[in-house]
């Protein structure tokens, strides 16, 4: 049975920032928390007993994260569930792994999660320096799947939009572009999210994974693997002659998972619809949104940012 602890952080939290419409954002650490779901964040990070076997999905917002649920609840899952009678075909993949502080975590109330299933599959936006204690001292798995800034920045932007109110004018790009440029965005600044898990990633390779979206859909075959290797169930030499590799990736693709009617209807707990997750999946769509000064400014704040960790993007130049 849950219990209810609703922590008092107000005094913790600094400005609150009100452009990115729906939501308003409140620095806490350095980063920016959506304010609507602080104390579920807060109760999580405070009370969350991880254990060695879990496996943590971290992206940042808008970089691929239902994709990456439905390959790692997939691979994790393989010898559980046929790809003929999945759980992917009738359940959208937020609803097969949850949100670890926002989906469990609701109102501030503790939850049992004692009783689920070894190894259990949870998923996060926050950033390293946020995670639970415990996640760190367990020792368990943590993915992280990240993406150009200029696609994330887009995504985003057009995304949030869709949860507006008919009555409510979207955010006009200019807007959102100063905010993100800035570091204001959710969960962000953005370089920094990144680098908090690229130099633990450097430190703890076995148990912190790095993925960059545009390699996942150059060759996702190979990260397939990399993916099974890191998880401690690699693919047997029967399932590559069976071409089950290949059979994950074509069934997790982003058509695949668009035609689905579960992804065409309904919505999340948290109120986002199936079918908004699901808009193009591509790389380079920023092109068709920012300006010629847009991509400029956020291609020179990525090289500052990043390049002296040797972080970078292959689309970084136009």
């Amino acid at each position: 049975m849950a219990m209810s602890c609703v922590p008092e952080h107000n005094e913790t939290l600094s400005i609150v920032e009100k452009g990115w419409k729906p939501f308003e954002l409140s620095q806490y650490q350095g980063f920016w928390l959506p304010l609507k779901y602080f104390s579920e964040t807060m109760a999580c990070r405070e009370h969350f007993e991880s254990s060695k076997d879990d496996v943590i999905l971290i992206t940042t917002p808008k970089s691929g994260t239902t994709w990456l649920k439905a390959l790692s609840f997939t691979v994790l899952n393989r010898t559980r569930h046929d790809l003929n009678n999945h759980p992917l075909l009738t359940r959208n993949p937020h609803e097969l792994v949850p949100w670890l502080d926002l989906d469990l975590y609701v109102d501030g109330k503790i939850p049992d999660l004692t009783n689920l299933p070894s190894p259990r599959l949870f998923f996060m936006h926050l950033p390293y320096e946020l995670l639970p204690t415990s996640i760190i001292e367990s020792n368990c798995r943590i993915i992280y799947l990240c993406r150009n800034p200029k696609d994330t920045f887009v995504s985003l932007w057009l995304f949030l939009n869709k949860y507006l109110s008919e009555d409510e004018a979207p955010v006009p790009v200019e807007e959102a572009f100063e905010l993100f440029h800035r570091g204001i965005s959710l969960y962000g600044p953005f370089w920094e999210h990144l680098l908090g898990y690229w130099k633990a990633s450097l430190e703890r390779p076995e148990r912190v994974l790095f993925i960059k979206y545009e390699e996942l859909k150059e060759d996702p075959a190979f990260h397939l693997r990399r993916l099974a290797d890191f998880l401690g169930c690699p693919f047997s030499d029967e399932e590559e002659r069976e071409g089950l590799v290949e059979k994950i990736e074509r069934f997790c693709s982003f058509e695949s998972l668009k035609s689905l009617e579960v992804n065409k209807i309904g919505s999340t707990r948290l109120g986002g619809e199936n079918k908004n997750f699901f808009r193009r999946g591509v790389v380079g769509d920023w092109e068709n949104h920012l300006t010629e000064e847009m991509i400029e400014k956020l291609d020179k704040l990525t090289q500052q940012k990043l390049e002296g960790f040797g972080l970078t993007f292959k689309d970084a130049k136009k």
